[in-house]
């Protein structure tokens, strides 16, 4: 009896994923559960474990190869594997795939036939056969027709605008040697096409304001001893900056809100997203229901989500359903940007680095902690008014922290 392997749920907005490494290969013996392969997902990385005991028969999808949410990855025979026997179905596995998916494009007794046929994507086979092509040229490795191969194909295109749409300038000669290319990872890939479609959807605009840290960094300095032995962790910055975006999300519920079509969806919680860099690239773990944690529950969050993305052991749902992103360049020493939306989200506020600055206070100048706050909104679906109108009540709270105990 034959067990399909398929790609497992990938989570909210992810449809996709490359398959990253086979831990097994046709022949080898599988116990329940024991991974078979790992996908890598434009988030995170996720492991394929068998469904059943046996042997593996047939990889269907094979390494870099792009496979969509069920789509089947490989076959398992159940029941025991045999010891010493692997090396002949290890043998006879490899036209399977051939045969099962490219039935049009030789049969399973033709010699060479077959083995064209698995350097070949199964993803692009299907669609050569779903369209009559026959003849595609591949960019994959050895070769290999990949299934965007095939819809540049179909699209009239030729190769070299496929794999290379803006032709680097040549290189001289004795500079070769000193330069080093790396294929970016899918990660890296999807964080540049979802903030440049970012940029090409949304109306986005950024405004600024200015924020006075005196009065939070006096409260902090004042109470952070017992916070840390009361509650177990650092009283930071970023409870205050979560505390004061869910009040001023109150009263401008259009920058929580996002576009659905010609519908717009008013949420009625928020959902935080912090962003965290990584040594493979940026992420946003979500806290849930930010607005109705304390400061110690949302310090606390934000330090075990924080660990999780610098160790990459983020699940998906740790980042799915975010209403709002902050996003805290300061701490890397910005001192000012213009932070691009995370759709579908439509507002993002930028922190900056914390500076002193001199400041006209009360008629005299006096030196104060400053910095510099930018939200970048949605101009679709957010007024100019509801953008400053936010960022002021963000600014009031943080330089009177008393106002979020009393609701002001």
């Amino acid at each position: 009896m034959s067990t399909e392997v398929r790609v497992p749920t990938l989570g909210e907005s992810v449809t996709e994923a490359t398959v990253a490494t086979w831990f097994k290969q046709p022949g080898d013996a599988v116990a329940v559960d024991e991974m078979l392969c790992e996908l890598e997902t434009d988030k995170v990385t996720v492991e394929v474990p068998s469904p059943v005991a046996g042997t593996l028969s047939e990889i269907v999808a094979p390494e870099g190869e792009t496979v969509g949410v069920d789509a089947l990855l490989a076959q398992i025979a159940e029941g025991d594997a045999p010891a010493k026997g692997a090396e002949a179905p290890k043998a006879d596995a490899k036209p399977e795939p051939a045969t099962e998916e490219g039935e049009s494009t030789a049969a399973p007794s033709a010699g060479d036939a077959p083995a064209k046929d698995v350097e070949d994507a199964p993803s692009a086979k299907k669609l050569m056969a779903e369209n009559n092509l026959t003849d595609v040229e591949g960019t994959g490795k050895d070769g290999r027709v990949m299934k965007e191969d095939v819809l540049n194909a179909l699209a009239g295109k030729t190769e070299a605008p496929a794999s290379a749409p803006a032709p680097r300038a040549p290189v001289p000669a004795e500079q070769a040697d000193r330069e080093e290319r790396v294929k970016m990872t899918r990660l890296r890939q999807t964080i540049a096409k979802r903030l440049k479609d970012s940029q090409n959807t949304a109306a986005m605009l950024t405004t600024y304001n200015e924020v006075d840290m005196t009065e939070v960094m006096a409260l902090r300095n004042e109470y952070k001893d017992l916070f840390l032995k009361k509650h177990g962790v650092k009283l930071g910055f970023m409870s205050f900056f979560t505390k004061a975006c869910c009040h001023a999300l109150k009263e401008v519920p259009e920058v929580n809100a996002e576009i659905d079509g010609t519908d717009i969806v008013y949420k009625s919680y928020v959902n935080m997203g912090i962003a965290a860099g990584t040594p493979t690239g940026l992420v946003v773990p979500v806290i849930n229901d930010a607005d109705a944690m304390s400061f110690a529950d949302i310090e606390k969050a934000i330090a075990e989500k924080g660990a999780k993305a610098r160790d990459g052991k983020l699940s998906m749902a740790e980042m799915q359903g975010g209403t709002f992103t902050i996003s805290n360049g300061g701490v890397y020493g910005s001192l000012m940007s213009s932070p691009i939306l995370n759709p579908p989200q439509s507002g993002i506020l930028g922190m900056h680095k914390i500076q002193d600055r001199p400041m006209a206070i009360g008629g005299e100048v006096v030196i104060r902690p400053m910095m510099y706050l930018a939200l970048s909104y949605d101009h679709r679906i957010v007024d100019g008014k509801g953008a400053v109108t936010f960022l002021v009540r963000v600014k009031e709270a943080l330089e009177d922290p008393r106002r979020l105990l009393m609701d002001l």
